[in-house]
């Protein structure tokens, strides 16, 4: 007869044969744990996209047909490419802004801003209009 820890390290190391009633019993409780336990245990998840940080975006200045804005780099997903940037800014700036909303602006310039350790916080956006 096997003692308790050679039972428990047999069990932690999946040692038993697929066919045996050990091996039945590890999946049945697997299979419990996992269609018993509440969805909101397993709920957590960061906040992407506009809705997380619609806050952010701010006016820094406006001139004729020139605004700028400073944009949250939290409000977009890491860009790879310069154009897929652009697009990404553009969206941004058209669902969290009123004045923008019909879609009608180019963006002339866009400079990431840096905290100290040389991560980019935001992105500071000219808009032609």
């Amino acid at each position: 007869m096997a003692g308790m820890g050679q039972i428990f390290s047999r069990a932690f190391f999946w040692t038993y044969e697929r066919g045996t009633w050990q091996y039945d019993l590890a999946v049945i409780l697997i299979l419990i744990f996992v269609l018993l336990t509440p969805r909101k245990w397993f709920n957590e998840q960061p906040q992407v996209g506009d809705t997380a940080y619609a806050g952010q975006v701010q006016r820094l200045t406006s001139a004729t047909g020139l605004d700028s804005y400073r944009v949250d780099a939290r409000l977009l997903a890491p860009p790879v490419q310069t154009p897929a940037l652009e697009n990404d800014l553009h969206n941004a700036l058209k669902k969290t802004l009123p004045e923008l909303q019909n879609g009608r602006f180019s963006i002339s310039k866009i400079v990431p801003v840096r905290d100290e350790a040389g991560t980019v916080i935001a992105y500071d956006v000219d808009v032609h209009r």
